[in-house]
């Protein structure tokens, strides 16, 4: 449709009607186009990738004196001669959902349900868990990696409230503790709060001394626990998240061959 309409405006005092056929994988759908174009000819453009129903919709047009164009003839043939490969007329291949769409479906699901804590009582089967003060991106972390496909959930550590046992006793995600630098953490939380025009928080939310204890908190509890410690001060996003990837890749290399051991 976009390479007709590309061709139609080069020439003046046409007007163009359009007749749209998308996802024509069979011969009952190819039927009614065919019908569709008796009752009002034109040039035909396609993208047919099926031979036989395409054969099928050329010798119509030829019977009928119908100019067609299959778009894609061309781009094949410089793939071909490019790639050295032959093509799989496979149908749809571009609209394919495959197990590896579904399982990032899955994920994204999983992590916008358990952010910032929400859920707590089936972390267990999550891949990874992120822990962190406010302000220490875990919530883009984890949809970035879910967005690879990994259940990520994250907790939030909070000042006074201690964290909950069953995330302490986690034994299949690995948890990941996430820092940044007081300064870094101060100069975001200020211009969260100035963002929302938040009179009501709390001095201490954006004080260094207790951004400090709280960093020391998180450091204190991961080392406690024997939890990897990412500082993101000076990380993007997907810095971050190539990390936490490379961590989880050994942390399942390593409990794969523990069962095996103890097999």
């Amino acid at each position: 449709m976009t390479v007709a309409r590309a061709a139609t405006v080069q020439y003046e005092n046409v007007q163009e009607i359009e007749h749209v056929y998308p996802l024509v994988r069979s011969h009952k759908q190819l039927d009614r186009v065919i019908s569709e174009i008796e009752k009002a000819p034109g040039i035909v453009l396609y993208t047919l990738v099926d031979e036989e129903i395409a054969h099928r919709l050329e010798q119509k047009c030829r019977e009928l004196g119908t100019p067609f164009v299959n778009i894609l003839d061309p781009v094949f043939a410089v793939f071909q001669s490019y790639l050295n490969v032959t093509q799989t007329h496979r149908i749809g291949g571009q609209h394919a959902m495959d197990a590896e769409y579904f399982s990032r479906m899955e994920a994204l699901n999983y992590t916008m349900m358990h952010d910032d804590g929400q859920i707590w009582d089936d972390l267990e089967s999550a891949d990874i868990v992120l822990l962190g003060i406010s302000r220490t991106s875990k919530t883009p972390t984890c949809i970035y990696l879910a967005n690879r496909g990994i259940k990520a959930a994250n907790v939030p550590l909070v000042p006074g409230i201690p964290l909950p046992d069953n995330v302490k006793s986690l034994k299949n995600p690995m948890v990941v503790g996430l820092i940044a630098s007081a300064e870094r953490i101060q100069q975001i939380r200020r211009n969260r709060v100035l963002s929302l025009n938040s009179e009501g928080y709390n001095d201490q939310y954006v004080d260094r001394k207790e951004i400090s204890q709280e960093i020391n908190m998180t450091r204190r509890l991961c080392s406690e626990h024997q939890w990897p410690l990412i500082d993101v001060s000076r990380r993007s996003v997907e810095e971050t998240a190539a990390e936490i990837m490379t961590l989880f890749k050994d942390y399942k290399a390593a409990r794969e061959n523990g069962v095996a051991e103890q097999q």
